[in-house]
């Protein structure tokens, strides 16, 4: 069977050229006589794969000195308990924007270890079903908050920033999961970052962590030492066993970024590219339309519907049949959702445009 578009929002697709290095050092790493599958996180050889994967994204993101980049276990879900277990050790309050989803669950893990009444709202955009990204002179911040928290791009409802939010002197914290190496990042902006690796980086196990050495040094009394940020960066990430083949694929990743696409700059413009054609249909379209704002649309998800639920299912399977996969929206949203990431290439992009065409002409 021939290989399929995968517009899955993740696991999403990976580089054919990354599968195809993987598959070729399966049974043999570096002429280790084994597989990274199989390899001892403590031995010399996964060291340099560790050592490689965080140096490559140190370049290829231009991470500061002062930051500490930490490969963990947990999704991004984990980091909902770990940020404010690890970040709020002053006031105890922070502040969080809810832009869908993934920012409304930060927002409860937060409530439920620091009290609901420490959690300040600074910014919906709830009552618009999350359709947009609240206007930046819109936001409340709390002066003493120990942090801000955003969830910079909303894979649900399709939506990114099209802004960083001035947080002053308080710590500015993003889930970036569904928009990490998509584009150029200026990293000093934040306090700390964080993505699983499933949509833009790798396989499904690994949590990257990029955050300002000062701010992962303490933690609220009682977090356990799982869960404290300075346990990993003490360890080097390996306080306990790593994801190791996780961490694996995610170099490959990353020197496909810096060897193959030439950076994150030339990454943004294919991006750009794809998410322009995609968007100019959609627009021009009778049958489907987008679903959110046009000045908050992200990149790497892109959320549509024609109007009719039946009529949705019926595109979705048959694009299933056509090769186009994984187009059926949230079930929290509905409709569909094509998620264009990194290494969807732009032929996916032109296929399921030229099938959305085909739609519409036999379904007018």
């Amino acid at each position: 069977m021939s290989r399929v578009y995968n517009f899955s929002a993740g696991p999403s697709t990976l580089p054919e050229l990354v599968l195809q290095r993987a598959a070729s050092e399966m049974l043999d790493y570096g002429g280790s006589g084994q597989s990274v599958m199989e390899m001892s996180h403590r031995s010399s050889a996964f060291q340099s794969i560790i050592d490689r994967c965080e140096a490559l994204l140190r370049e290829l993101m231009e991470i500061p000195e002062d930051y500490a980049v930490l490969f963990l276990q947990g999704g991004a879900s984990t980091q909902f308990a770990m940020v404010p277990l690890n970040l709020a050790v002053h006031s105890g309050k922070a502040d969080y924007i809810l832009t869908g989803q993934w920012a409304k669950k930060a927002a409860s893990e937060g409530k439920l270890l620091l009290g609901e009444e420490n959690v300040h709202i600074a910014g919906s955009s709830a009552e618009g079903n999350f359709s947009y990204i609240p206007e930046e002179q819109s936001l409340s911040f709390s002066p003493d908050a120990d942090y801000v928290h955003i969830c910079l791009n909303n894979t649900i409802y399709g939506t990114l920033y099209p802004y960083i939010p001035d947080t002053g002197n308080v710590p500015l914290v993003a889930d970036i999961s569904s928009m990490i190496l998509s584009q150029p990042l200026p990293v000093s902006r934040f306090g700390l970052l964080y993505a699983g690796a499933q949509k833009n980086m790798g396989p499904a196990g690994l949590t990257v962590v990029i955050g300002k050495k000062s701010l992962l040094e303490d933690a609220r009394p009682n977090t356990p030492t799982m869960l404290r940020y300075k346990t990993h960066l003490d360890a080097g990430s390996m306080y306990n066993t790593p994801p190791c083949y996780a961490i694996y694929i995610c170099m490959l990743v990353l020197e496909w970024l810096k060897n193959d696409i030439g950076g994150l700059k030339e990454m943004e413009k294919l991006n750009r590219e794809k998410a322009k054609l995609l968007y100019d249909f959609l627009d021009e379209s009778t049958l489907f339309k987008g679903t959110v704002e046009k000045d908050s649309r992200s990149l790497m998800n892109v959320p549509f519907v024609t109007g009719d639920k039946d009529l949705d299912s019926q595109f979705v399977k048959e694009a299933e049949k056509a090769g186009l996969v994984n187009l059926k929206g949230h079930r929290t949203v509905g409709g569909m959702r094509a998620s264009i990431y990194n290494a969807m290439p732009l032929t996916g992009v032109k296929a399921l445009i030229d099938f959305m065409k085909d739609f519409e002409a036999k379904n007018r």
